[in-house]
Protein backbone atom coordinates (compact mmCIF):
# COMPACT_ATOMS: atom_id res chain seq x y z
CA UNK A 1 0.00 0.00 0.00
CA UNK A 2 1.11 3.65 -0.62
CA UNK A 3 2.20 5.63 2.03
CA UNK A 4 -0.11 8.33 1.36
CA UNK A 5 -3.40 8.74 -0.70
CA UNK A 6 -4.39 11.30 -3.49
CA UNK A 7 -7.28 13.83 -2.38
CA UNK A 8 -8.26 15.68 -5.88
CA UNK A 9 -10.14 18.90 -5.05
CA UNK A 10 -11.81 21.25 -7.62
CA UNK A 11 -11.32 24.87 -7.63
CA UNK A 12 -13.45 27.84 -8.53
CA UNK A 13 -12.48 27.02 -12.45
CA UNK A 14 -14.79 24.46 -12.73
CA UNK A 15 -17.08 26.12 -14.14
CA UNK A 16 -15.23 27.40 -17.44
CA UNK A 17 -14.78 23.33 -18.08
CA UNK A 18 -18.77 23.19 -18.01
CA UNK A 19 -20.18 21.41 -20.00
CA UNK A 20 -17.99 18.49 -19.60
CA UNK A 21 -17.53 19.03 -15.89
CA UNK A 22 -21.58 18.89 -15.16
CA UNK A 23 -20.94 15.21 -15.72
CA UNK A 24 -17.49 14.36 -13.81
CA UNK A 25 -14.63 15.98 -12.33
CA UNK A 26 -12.20 18.47 -13.21
CA UNK A 27 -9.17 15.46 -13.02
CA UNK A 28 -11.42 13.09 -15.05
CA UNK A 29 -10.62 15.67 -18.23
CA UNK A 30 -8.92 13.31 -20.61
CA UNK A 31 -5.68 15.16 -21.85
CA UNK A 32 -3.21 12.79 -24.43
CA UNK A 33 -3.99 8.87 -23.69
CA UNK A 34 -4.51 9.46 -19.77
CA UNK A 35 -7.02 11.89 -17.97
CA UNK A 36 -5.45 13.81 -15.38
CA UNK A 37 -6.30 11.30 -12.61
CA UNK A 38 -4.26 8.56 -14.12
CA UNK A 39 -1.42 10.68 -15.04
CA UNK A 40 -0.94 11.29 -10.71
CA UNK A 41 -1.76 8.25 -10.19
CA UNK A 42 0.90 6.70 -12.60
CA UNK A 43 3.49 9.45 -11.48
CA UNK A 44 2.80 8.79 -7.67
CA UNK A 45 1.77 4.89 -7.32
CA UNK A 46 -1.02 5.90 -4.87
CA UNK A 47 -4.80 5.51 -5.32
CA UNK A 48 -7.19 8.91 -5.03
CA UNK A 49 -10.29 10.06 -3.87
CA UNK A 50 -11.91 13.18 -5.03
CA UNK A 51 -13.53 15.98 -3.35
CA UNK A 52 -16.09 17.68 -5.52
CA UNK A 53 -19.71 18.72 -6.00
CA UNK A 54 -21.92 16.97 -3.84
CA UNK A 55 -24.45 15.71 -6.59
CA UNK A 56 -21.49 13.97 -8.60
CA UNK A 57 -20.21 12.54 -4.86
CA UNK A 58 -23.73 10.95 -4.63
CA UNK A 59 -22.53 9.06 -8.30
CA UNK A 60 -19.14 8.27 -9.06
CA UNK A 61 -17.78 10.20 -6.70
CA UNK A 62 -17.66 9.06 -3.23
CA UNK A 63 -14.65 11.32 -0.98
CA UNK A 64 -13.83 8.45 0.65
CA UNK A 65 -10.20 9.42 2.42
CA UNK A 66 -7.97 6.87 4.09
CA UNK A 67 -7.62 7.40 7.95
CA UNK A 68 -5.00 5.14 7.81
CA UNK A 69 -2.69 7.12 5.52
CA UNK A 70 -1.02 10.50 4.75
CA UNK A 71 -3.18 12.78 2.70
CA UNK A 72 -1.81 14.93 -0.43
CA UNK A 73 -4.64 17.36 -2.02
CA UNK A 74 -3.52 17.70 -5.61
CA UNK A 75 -5.70 20.54 -7.71
CA UNK A 76 -7.75 18.48 -10.31
CA UNK A 77 -6.37 20.79 -13.00
CA UNK A 78 -2.56 20.38 -12.52
CA UNK A 79 -1.66 18.41 -15.15
CA UNK A 80 1.85 16.56 -13.55
CA UNK A 81 5.07 16.17 -14.88
CA UNK A 82 8.54 14.78 -13.33
CA UNK A 83 9.58 17.83 -11.67
CA UNK A 84 6.17 19.17 -10.71
CA UNK A 85 5.92 15.58 -9.01
CA UNK A 86 9.04 15.70 -7.55
CA UNK A 87 8.20 19.04 -5.55
CA UNK A 88 4.56 17.67 -4.73
CA UNK A 89 6.01 14.26 -2.79
CA UNK A 90 8.87 16.86 -1.25
CA UNK A 91 5.71 18.72 0.59
CA UNK A 92 5.81 17.52 3.94
CA UNK A 93 2.67 17.76 6.63
CA UNK A 94 1.46 21.02 6.68
CA UNK A 95 3.18 22.24 3.59
CA UNK A 96 1.02 23.93 0.65
CA UNK A 97 2.42 24.23 -3.16
CA UNK A 98 1.85 27.34 -4.80
CA UNK A 99 2.16 28.92 -8.54
CA UNK A 100 0.87 32.28 -8.90
CA UNK A 101 -3.09 32.57 -7.23
CA UNK A 102 -3.08 28.62 -7.37
CA UNK A 103 -2.51 26.19 -5.06
CA UNK A 104 -1.38 23.00 -6.86
CA UNK A 105 -1.67 20.71 -3.40
CA UNK A 106 -0.92 20.35 0.24
CA UNK A 107 0.10 18.03 2.60
CA UNK A 108 -2.22 17.31 5.51
CA UNK A 109 -1.30 14.14 7.62
CA UNK A 110 -4.07 11.80 7.75
CA UNK A 111 -6.58 14.47 8.77
CA UNK A 112 -9.56 13.70 6.98
CA UNK A 113 -11.31 16.95 7.44
CA UNK A 114 -12.61 18.76 4.19
CA UNK A 115 -10.37 22.01 3.67
CA UNK A 116 -11.45 25.43 1.59
CA UNK A 117 -8.10 24.91 -1.03
CA UNK A 118 -10.04 27.69 -3.15
CA UNK A 119 -7.71 30.35 -2.02
CA UNK A 120 -3.88 30.89 -1.66
CA UNK A 121 -4.45 33.30 1.19
CA UNK A 122 -6.80 30.45 3.42
CA UNK A 123 -4.21 28.05 3.34
CA UNK A 124 -1.71 30.31 4.33
CA UNK A 125 -3.09 30.41 7.54
CA UNK A 126 -2.52 26.96 8.32
CA UNK A 127 -0.03 25.87 5.89
CA UNK A 128 3.73 26.72 5.13
CA UNK A 129 3.37 27.83 1.79
CA UNK A 130 6.15 26.99 -0.49
CA UNK A 131 6.05 28.44 -4.18
CA UNK A 132 6.59 25.85 -7.00
CA UNK A 133 10.16 26.28 -9.15
CA UNK A 134 9.26 24.47 -12.06
CA UNK A 135 7.47 24.57 -15.17
CA UNK A 136 4.29 22.78 -15.04
CA UNK A 137 0.74 23.13 -17.07
CA UNK A 138 -2.89 24.33 -15.19
CA UNK A 139 -5.48 24.20 -17.33
CA UNK A 140 -8.03 26.76 -17.07
CA UNK A 141 -10.54 26.80 -19.62
CA UNK A 142 -11.63 23.90 -22.39
CA UNK A 143 -9.55 25.34 -25.50
CA UNK A 144 -6.84 24.19 -23.24
CA UNK A 145 -7.14 20.35 -23.69
CA UNK A 146 -6.75 20.11 -27.41
CA UNK A 147 -4.28 22.69 -27.35
CA UNK A 148 -2.45 20.59 -24.93
CA UNK A 149 -3.05 17.45 -26.60
CA UNK A 150 -0.38 16.69 -28.95
CA UNK A 151 1.85 17.40 -26.30
CA UNK A 152 0.43 15.07 -23.43
CA UNK A 153 0.24 12.44 -25.83
CA UNK A 154 3.99 11.90 -26.22
CA UNK A 155 4.21 12.36 -22.21
CA UNK A 156 1.95 9.69 -21.64
CA UNK A 157 3.55 7.31 -23.76
CA UNK A 158 6.54 7.87 -22.29
CA UNK A 159 4.63 7.38 -18.77
CA UNK A 160 2.78 4.85 -19.69
CA UNK A 161 6.21 2.77 -20.74
CA UNK A 162 4.23 1.92 -24.13
CA UNK A 163 5.87 -0.58 -26.00
CA UNK A 164 4.23 -2.74 -29.19
CA UNK A 165 2.58 -5.62 -27.83
CA UNK A 166 1.58 -6.50 -31.29
CA UNK A 167 3.86 -6.17 -34.82
CA UNK A 168 2.22 -3.70 -37.50
CA UNK A 169 1.10 -5.74 -40.45
CA UNK A 170 3.17 -5.54 -43.66
CA UNK A 171 -0.18 -4.72 -45.10
CA UNK A 172 0.15 -1.23 -43.62
CA UNK A 173 2.60 1.54 -44.94
CA UNK A 174 4.39 3.48 -42.29
CA UNK A 175 7.03 6.51 -42.41
CA UNK A 176 8.82 8.28 -40.08
CA UNK A 177 10.82 8.04 -36.87
CA UNK A 178 8.42 7.77 -34.32
CA UNK A 179 6.87 4.24 -33.10
CA UNK A 180 3.55 2.75 -34.28
CA UNK A 181 2.41 1.22 -30.68
CA UNK A 182 0.08 -1.10 -31.20
CA UNK A 183 -1.14 -2.75 -27.69
CA UNK A 184 -2.28 -6.38 -26.87
CA UNK A 185 -5.67 -7.10 -29.54
CA UNK A 186 -5.14 -4.06 -31.60
CA UNK A 187 -5.31 -4.18 -35.22
CA UNK A 188 -4.38 -2.17 -37.99
CA UNK A 189 -4.59 -3.28 -42.07
CA UNK A 190 -3.65 -1.54 -44.98
CA UNK A 191 -3.39 2.04 -43.78
CA UNK A 192 -0.85 4.73 -43.81
CA UNK A 193 0.98 5.99 -40.53
CA UNK A 194 3.15 9.13 -40.74
CA UNK A 195 5.10 9.37 -37.34
CA UNK A 196 7.51 12.02 -38.76
CA UNK A 197 5.77 14.58 -36.23
CA UNK A 198 4.59 11.87 -33.32
CA UNK A 199 3.50 8.71 -32.29
CA UNK A 200 1.04 6.94 -32.84
CA UNK A 201 -0.42 4.92 -30.26
CA UNK A 202 -3.53 2.20 -31.02
CA UNK A 203 -4.57 0.63 -27.45
CA UNK A 204 -6.16 -2.28 -26.70
CA UNK A 205 -8.67 -4.60 -28.67
CA UNK A 206 -8.96 -1.39 -31.24
CA UNK A 207 -8.96 -1.33 -34.57
CA UNK A 208 -7.80 0.86 -37.18
CA UNK A 209 -9.86 -0.01 -40.43
CA UNK A 210 -8.14 -0.50 -43.79
CA UNK A 211 -7.37 2.88 -45.97
CA UNK A 212 -7.16 4.97 -43.25
CA UNK A 213 -4.57 7.74 -42.83
CA UNK A 214 -3.41 9.01 -39.50
CA UNK A 215 -0.31 11.20 -39.05
CA UNK A 216 0.89 11.32 -35.27
CA UNK A 217 0.99 12.37 -32.56
CA UNK A 218 -2.73 10.32 -32.24
CA UNK A 219 -3.97 8.18 -29.48
CA UNK A 220 -6.52 5.42 -30.39
CA UNK A 221 -7.56 4.09 -26.93
CA UNK A 222 -8.77 0.94 -25.75
CA UNK A 223 -11.44 -0.48 -28.29
CA UNK A 224 -11.88 2.54 -30.12
CA UNK A 225 -12.74 1.84 -33.90
CA UNK A 226 -11.52 4.39 -36.38
CA UNK A 227 -13.49 3.46 -39.84
CA UNK A 228 -12.68 3.03 -43.29
CA UNK A 229 -10.87 5.68 -45.03
CA UNK A 230 -10.59 7.95 -42.42
CA UNK A 231 -8.29 10.51 -42.09
CA UNK A 232 -7.01 11.94 -38.59
CA UNK A 233 -4.97 14.75 -37.94
CA UNK A 234 -1.94 14.95 -35.49
CA UNK A 235 -2.70 16.12 -31.37
CA UNK A 236 -6.05 14.03 -31.60
CA UNK A 237 -7.29 11.47 -29.22
CA UNK A 238 -10.15 9.16 -30.12
CA UNK A 239 -11.38 7.76 -26.21
CA UNK A 240 -11.97 4.33 -25.49
CA UNK A 241 -15.07 2.36 -27.13
CA UNK A 242 -15.23 5.50 -29.67
CA UNK A 243 -16.10 5.05 -33.60
CA UNK A 244 -14.92 7.43 -35.27
CA UNK A 245 -14.65 8.33 -39.74
CA UNK A 246 -14.00 11.34 -41.75
CA UNK A 247 -11.93 13.77 -41.11
CA UNK A 248 -10.48 14.87 -37.73
CA UNK A 249 -8.09 16.87 -36.71
CA UNK A 250 -6.72 18.20 -32.84
CA UNK A 251 -9.71 16.72 -31.40
CA UNK A 252 -10.34 14.62 -28.00
CA UNK A 253 -13.50 12.41 -28.09
CA UNK A 254 -13.86 11.30 -24.32
CA UNK A 255 -15.72 7.76 -23.84
CA UNK A 256 -18.03 5.47 -26.09
CA UNK A 257 -18.37 8.62 -28.62
CA UNK A 258 -19.51 8.45 -32.04
CA UNK A 259 -18.88 9.84 -35.42
CA UNK A 260 -18.76 6.97 -37.61
CA UNK A 261 -19.13 9.02 -41.24
CA UNK A 262 -17.95 11.49 -43.14
CA UNK A 263 -17.20 15.19 -42.15
CA UNK A 264 -15.02 17.37 -40.62
CA UNK A 265 -14.06 17.76 -36.71
CA UNK A 266 -10.91 20.07 -36.19
CA UNK A 267 -10.13 21.80 -32.17
CA UNK A 268 -12.93 20.26 -31.05
CA UNK A 269 -13.73 18.06 -27.36
CA UNK A 270 -16.78 15.42 -27.16
CA UNK A 271 -17.72 14.03 -24.17
CA UNK A 272 -19.01 10.77 -23.65
CA UNK A 273 -21.74 9.01 -25.49
CA UNK A 274 -22.43 11.88 -28.23
CA UNK A 275 -23.30 10.74 -31.76
CA UNK A 276 -22.53 12.94 -34.80
CA UNK A 277 -24.87 12.62 -37.72
CA UNK A 278 -22.87 11.21 -41.11
CA UNK A 279 -21.60 14.56 -42.36
CA UNK A 280 -21.52 16.96 -39.58
CA UNK A 281 -19.14 19.70 -40.08
CA UNK A 282 -17.65 22.02 -37.65
CA UNK A 283 -16.02 25.18 -38.19
CA UNK A 284 -12.79 25.70 -36.80
CA UNK A 285 -11.47 29.06 -38.36
CA UNK A 286 -13.66 32.22 -38.94
CA UNK A 287 -14.39 33.42 -42.45
CA UNK A 288 -12.16 36.98 -40.86
CA UNK A 289 -9.44 34.45 -39.57
CA UNK A 290 -9.48 36.28 -36.20
CA UNK A 291 -9.91 35.27 -32.90
CA UNK A 292 -12.56 32.97 -31.77
CA UNK A 293 -14.88 34.03 -28.99
CA UNK A 294 -16.72 31.19 -26.92
CA UNK A 295 -19.63 30.65 -24.53
CA UNK A 296 -18.04 30.34 -20.97
CA UNK A 297 -20.49 28.59 -18.14
CA UNK A 298 -18.39 30.43 -15.33
CA UNK A 299 -19.11 34.00 -16.40
CA UNK A 300 -22.52 33.12 -18.37
CA UNK A 301 -21.18 35.36 -21.04
CA UNK A 302 -19.55 35.11 -24.75
CA UNK A 303 -15.25 35.20 -24.06
CA UNK A 304 -12.61 35.83 -26.39
CA UNK A 305 -9.79 32.46 -26.18
CA UNK A 306 -7.28 33.93 -27.83
CA UNK A 307 -7.53 31.49 -30.37
CA UNK A 308 -7.46 31.18 -33.96
CA UNK A 309 -8.85 27.89 -34.55
CA UNK A 310 -11.46 26.41 -32.38
CA UNK A 311 -14.30 23.75 -33.01
CA UNK A 312 -17.29 22.51 -31.36
CA UNK A 313 -17.69 21.46 -27.37
CA UNK A 314 -20.17 19.00 -26.86
CA UNK A 315 -21.34 18.03 -23.41
CA UNK A 316 -22.39 14.32 -22.76
CA UNK A 317 -25.26 12.53 -24.49
CA UNK A 318 -25.12 15.14 -26.92
CA UNK A 319 -26.19 14.22 -30.56
CA UNK A 320 -26.97 15.82 -33.74
CA UNK A 321 -28.46 14.61 -36.74
CA UNK A 322 -26.91 14.26 -40.88
CA UNK A 323 -25.58 17.07 -42.17
CA UNK A 324 -25.42 19.11 -39.55
CA UNK A 325 -23.13 22.61 -39.54
CA UNK A 326 -21.73 23.89 -36.60
CA UNK A 327 -19.73 27.10 -36.16
CA UNK A 328 -16.60 28.09 -35.40
CA UNK A 329 -16.38 28.09 -31.19
CA UNK A 330 -19.97 26.75 -30.87
CA UNK A 331 -20.78 24.97 -27.46
CA UNK A 332 -23.30 22.02 -27.13
CA UNK A 333 -24.52 21.38 -23.39
CA UNK A 334 -25.36 18.10 -21.87
CA UNK A 335 -28.32 16.14 -23.56
CA UNK A 336 -28.79 18.50 -26.15
CA UNK A 337 -30.53 17.89 -29.60
CA UNK A 338 -29.67 19.41 -33.08
CA UNK A 339 -31.13 18.98 -36.08
CA UNK A 340 -31.87 20.75 -39.58
CA UNK A 341 -30.27 22.81 -41.95
CA UNK A 342 -27.81 25.86 -41.41
CA UNK A 343 -25.73 26.97 -38.17
CA UNK A 344 -27.82 26.60 -34.82
CA UNK A 345 -26.41 28.97 -31.84
CA UNK A 346 -23.24 29.39 -30.87
CA UNK A 347 -24.32 27.93 -27.48
CA UNK A 348 -26.64 25.49 -27.17
CA UNK A 349 -28.17 25.02 -23.96
CA UNK A 350 -28.57 21.58 -21.74
CA UNK A 351 -31.46 19.41 -22.21
CA UNK A 352 -32.51 21.88 -25.59
CA UNK A 353 -33.84 20.45 -28.78
CA UNK A 354 -34.00 21.71 -31.98
CA UNK A 355 -31.74 23.67 -34.40
CA UNK A 356 -31.20 27.04 -36.65
CA UNK A 357 -34.80 27.60 -36.53
CA UNK A 358 -35.06 27.32 -32.71
CA UNK A 359 -35.20 25.21 -29.58
CA UNK A 360 -37.36 23.50 -27.32
CA UNK A 361 -36.57 22.18 -23.78
CA UNK A 362 -35.53 18.59 -24.25
CA UNK A 363 -38.42 16.97 -21.57
CA UNK A 364 -36.27 15.22 -18.92
CA UNK A 365 -38.27 12.13 -19.05
CA UNK A 366 -37.88 11.44 -23.13
CA UNK A 367 -33.89 12.22 -22.76
CA UNK A 368 -33.58 9.58 -20.06
CA UNK A 369 -35.47 7.43 -22.24
CA UNK A 370 -32.78 8.16 -25.34
CA UNK A 371 -29.79 7.26 -22.80
CA UNK A 372 -30.84 4.12 -21.67
CA UNK A 373 -31.75 3.02 -25.83
CA UNK A 374 -27.98 3.82 -26.11
CA UNK A 375 -27.18 2.31 -23.58
CA UNK A 376 -28.85 -1.18 -24.61
CA UNK A 377 -26.53 -0.96 -27.32
CA UNK A 378 -23.21 -1.30 -25.02
CA UNK A 379 -25.33 -3.92 -22.41
CA UNK A 380 -25.05 -1.08 -20.05
CA UNK A 381 -28.07 0.15 -17.89
CA UNK A 382 -28.72 3.87 -16.82
CA UNK A 383 -29.18 3.61 -12.74
CA UNK A 384 -31.21 5.54 -10.26
CA UNK A 385 -28.00 7.73 -8.94
CA UNK A 386 -27.13 8.37 -12.55
CA UNK A 387 -30.74 9.74 -13.32
CA UNK A 388 -30.19 11.74 -9.93
CA UNK A 389 -27.14 13.25 -11.56
CA UNK A 390 -29.03 14.20 -14.81
CA UNK A 391 -31.81 15.78 -13.20
CA UNK A 392 -29.77 17.91 -10.99
CA UNK A 393 -27.96 19.23 -14.22
CA UNK A 394 -31.46 19.63 -15.42
CA UNK A 395 -32.46 21.89 -12.81
CA UNK A 396 -29.70 23.62 -12.90
CA UNK A 397 -29.81 24.74 -15.90
CA UNK A 398 -33.48 25.59 -16.56
CA UNK A 399 -32.69 29.43 -16.58
CA UNK A 400 -31.22 29.16 -19.74
CA UNK A 401 -33.50 27.70 -21.37
CA UNK A 402 -35.82 30.25 -21.68
CA UNK A 403 -36.63 29.92 -25.69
Amino acid sequence: MSRFQIIFFDDSFRSAFKPLTFTRAVCDLRIGVLTIREKWERFLKSGSTTSTETYLEKWNYAFLPDATLQHIWINSRAIPNSDLVIEVAALKEGEALIKGDTVIAFHCGNNIARFNAERKDHLSEDFSVIVSKVHSEIIHRISDIFTLNGAQINADLELMNAQAQTTLSSSNKQFGSFPVILAKGAKAEACIFNTTHGPIYIGENAEVMEGSMLRGPVAICAGAQVKMGAKIYGDTTIGPGCKVGGEITNSVFYANSNKAHDGYIGNSVIGEWCNLGADTNTSNLKNTYGEVSVYNYAIDAVENTGLQFHGLVMGDHAKCGINTMFNTGTVAGVCSNIYGGGFPDKFIPDFSWGGSDGFVEFRFEKATEMIRNVYKRRNRELSEVEVEVLRHIFNETAAKRKF
